[in-house]
């Protein structure tokens, strides 16, 4: 009973965020929008959102989510498009009742109250404001304290894992335990890529494999964001005379290296 509480409480909280009117929220938005379009452009126009912001915006919902929500299909004939998958549809369907109808997600909560919590944390992960690109959901599958630092092993969906390197007083302070979920930040500045690379003969703990999907380019640096396992992303911010001499471009395979010390955690 007290759990079923502080999920309705939660709920409450949430709904009264919208100021009693209709405006939508917008990660619901945007999977609508997405769901009726079937395009990154024509959603981001039906919006208002730049393409920019909305490519970002799918990123983290995607990152964040427990399966991939959004499906984004490049190249064909019909020069690609972006979907839902069936976990999104499923999402969405269930947010909607969260948003506008209350008294059937009360009915919601008392019949699934730990569907409901879950999908509660979910949404709330995916509305963070935060400077990092790079922000993903996992489990600590175990800690290791030591002397002044911990070394924390956070699971990620799929088969990628992330080591973090925070101090001991932090794990205490987050009540961090194996089991628990946690986001894991990176800045996309502490991304190096490397087309070449053994875990084992690098010194840092965490080298991420996948294939780059896009590069943005700019004056300066470069954007390069990679597809890594079960619809999860690393962006990094490289120079773009960088990406020039490894010869990087869409559909080239690298791995992202990142030091377990750029690693930050946050509970949901």
């Amino acid at each position: 009973m007290k759990k079923l509480t502080q999920v309705i409480s939660s709920a409450m909280l949430l709904y009264q965020m919208s100021d009693g009117t209709d405006k939508e929220d917008p990660v619901i938005a945007l999977l609508q929008a997405i769901s009726t379009n079937g395009s990154i452009n024509q959603a981001a126009k039906s919006i208002g959102l730049s393409y920019k912001a909305t490519w970002e915006r799918i990123k983290t919902i995607n990152n964040l989510s427990p399966t991939p929500l959004i499906n984004r299909q490049t190249g064909g004939s019909g020069g690609g498009g972006t979907v839902l998958t069936e976990e999104g549809q499923a999402f969405l369907s269930k947010a909607s009742l969260f948003r506008f109808e209350l008294q059937k997600l009360v009915n919601f909560f008392h019949d699934s109250p730990e569907d409901a919590y879950a999908m509660l944390r979910t949404l709330r992960g995916m509305e963070m404001k935060l400077s990092a690109r790079n922000v993903w959901l996992g489990n600590i599958t175990h800690i290791e304290p030591g002397a002044v630092n911990s070394v924390v092993t956070i699971s990620l969906k799929g088969k990628d894992i992330i080591v973090s390197s925070i101090t001991d007083n932090s794990v205490k302070r987050l009540c961090l335990e194996v089991g628990k979920e946690v986001y894991a930040i990176v800045k996309a500045t502490s991304v190096m890529l490397s087309l070449d690379v053994v875990p084992g003969k690098i010194s840092a703990r965490n080298v991420l494999k996948g294939t780059i999907n896009r590069i943005a380019a700019g004056a300066v640096n470069d954007e390069v964001i990679i597809d890594i396992a079960d619809g999860n992303t690393v962006t990094s911010i490289l120079t773009s005379e960088s990406v020039r001499n490894l010869h990087l471009a869409s559909g080239t395979e690298v791995s992202a290296i990142i030091k377990a010390s750029s690693v930050l955690l946050a509970i949901p």
